[in-house]
């Protein structure tokens, strides 16, 4: 794996065979147009731009000895959770599975050259991509055959020779699509964003609760973990006021203990399309202890570049949705919400 993905540049190729190459694949690399960088050079968020003209979001996050890329599988997402600007942005249209790996490779031919753009990649970073999740724009799941597909390419020796505990797939709790996940055979870590631990809640939080509720979603984690031998993951964004009391403390702690997962609690980032706001620092202390209490095992995790709008929520967000701007879909179940709770 040499970080090249143009076959004109194959030299080590004969030139017919670069030739075929070139007319058989798609003829160019993403283009980069927009790049902001956070935390002292270590997040990178790079909007690239396909052929077709559509964009999509990839963020490089780089540590002592670890160099994560988090990568979009969809332009835009269906999923329409309120909270996500990425949601807020809607769908349009699925990526091919060439356009999910080149994601990688951009990162990884960038960590190689030591730069991105005219930006010098700290000399504490890998030489190379250690970590892929599928966390970035999109639900991964609901474009299973791209990302089945870039799985596979990750952990082929032949391919990216990637470990399969280095590779995380995030999911909203799409059934079906863990089942498939399942049935790879390879120990895949799985991350499931529950972000409420009712159905009535998450209902508004995650839509397509409606068609997979909480107890089956549990279960699929349950037969998950039982098929792969991997721990599943709990994804919680905490949002101030909606779902960071006590009582869903509680629940999700009772959660956790029934399928012996680990929570990764993450504070809501302010986005521009979204009246919702991140829980007070007093708040996001109690909710933690109330874990603890409750026998979970979690952890609170940074919210890495927010400051480049590179964070958890905050993809597409300055280059989709106006500033200040409040969209019908979060509009909606904001005020639902705000509802219940005065009832």
């Amino acid at each position: 794996m040499r970080g090249v993905d143009d076959p004109t540049e194959m030299t080590d190729l004969p030139t017919d065979l670069r030739d075929r190459l070139a007319r058989r694949f798609a003829p160019s690399r993403p283009e980069l147009i927009d790049h902001r960088v956070a935390d002292d050079g270590h997040t990178h968020k790079l909007l690239l731009r396909y052929a077709d003209g559509e964009a999509i979001e990839v963020v490089l996050m780089l540590y002592p000895k670890r160099a994560t890329v988090c990568i979009s599988t969809q332009a835009g997402c269906a999923m329409g959770c309120p909270f996500c600007a990425t949601g807020q942005a809607g769908f349009r249209r699925q990526l091919t599975a060439g356009e999910v790996v080149r994601q990688v490779v951009v990162c990884d031919a960038a960590l190689r050259s030591g730069q991105i753009g005219e930006e010098q990649i700290p000399r504490d970073a890998p030489d190379h991509v250690t970590n892929v999740v599928f966390m970035g724009m999109g639900e991964p799941l609901a474009n299973m055959d791209a990302t089945l597909a870039t799985v596979n390419w990750l952990h082929d020796p032949d391919g990216f020779n990637l470990s399969a505990r280095g590779i995380t797939v995030s999911t909203v709790g799409l059934v079906p699509g863990i089942r498939r996940l399942a049935d790879l055979g390879l120990p895949v870590t799985l991350a499931v964003s529950l972000h409420a631990a009712d159905d009535r809640l998450r209902d508004d939080l995650v839509p397509i609760n409606r068609t997979h509720p909480l107890a089956d979603v549990e279960q699929a984690i349950v037969d998950y973990r039982a098929a792969t031998n991997r721990r599943v993951s709990i994804e919680w964004c905490l949002i101030g006021d909606v779902n960071d009391d006590d009582d869903q403390a509680d629940r999700l702690a009772a959660i956790a203990r029934r399928l012996r997962s680990h929570v990764n609690v993450i504070p809501m980032n302010p986005t521009p399309g979204v009246q919702w706001k991140e829980p007070t620092a007093r708040r996001t202390r109690a909710f933690m202890a109330r874990l603890e209490r409750g026998g979970a095992q979690a952890t609170l995790r940074d919210t890495r570049g927010r400051d480049a709008d590179a964070a958890c929520g905050q993809l597409l967000a300055s280059y989709t949705l106006g500033q200040g701007s409040r969209l019908p879909v979060a509009v909606g179940a904001a005020e639902r919400i705000d509802r219940e709770a005065s009832t």
